[in-house]
């Protein structure tokens, strides 16, 4: 069966569409999700004396979890633990808020190992997302007391898996090659 309507392809931002689109999914989740508590989360980095931002970190909050969309320090900026405070403040914010979880995504040319060092792990990943490049997907709980069962993790499938309790140093989460 066929429905009559006209479709339009534009690449002009469209804010009346938009809005259209996300209150009806909105509305369609709700029912299963409650509310979902979206707020903006960003940090503005300044140089001392300069009003123009420098960098930052751009995310949010939504069913709970922090989404940090962006991330970005000019070079100058960088290797001095600014980022990780960047990270650790959105962290902290979300807590406050009631989150569980925060995610994010990186390149493979880009910021991988140091969300790593900070206790997010991939849990997917895109091929040729830039051609030639991988774009992949980490995540880290927040809800768990430091040392006391933060290790849960999720799988592709969306099961639940959790470190063995005899070696919870030894656990990582669901295999999936690197390049």
């Amino acid at each position: 069966m066929s429905v009559a309507a006209e479709i339009t392809l534009t690449e002009i931002e469209d804010e009346p569409a938009a809005k259209v689109v996300e209150d009806g999914l909105i509305a369609f989740n709700e029912p299963f999700t409650g509310p979902h508590g979206y707020r903006p989360l960003n940090l503005v980095v300044r140089r001392p004396g300069e009003a123009a931002p420098a960098g930052g970190l751009i995310g949010c909050t939504v069913h709970r979890w922090l989404h940090v969309r962006l991330l970005w320090l000019p070079e100058d900026l960088r290797r001095g633990g600014l980022g990780t405070t960047l990270i650790r403040r959105a962290e902290a914010e979300a807590r406050a808020r009631g989150c569980i979880a925060a995610w994010l995504d990186t390149f493979s040319f880009q910021a991988r190992p140091f969300y790593e060092a900070l206790g997010y792990a991939a849990f997917g990943a895109l091929e040729d997302q830039p051609p030639g490049h991988r774009r992949h997907f980490l995540m880290k709980r927040l809800d768990a007391a430091p040392g006391g069962g933060g290790d849960r993790m999720f799988r592709l499938d969306g099961k639940a898996s959790a470190p063995p309790a005899s070696s919870p140093s030894a656990w990582s989460p669901t295999p999936w090659r690197s390049r």
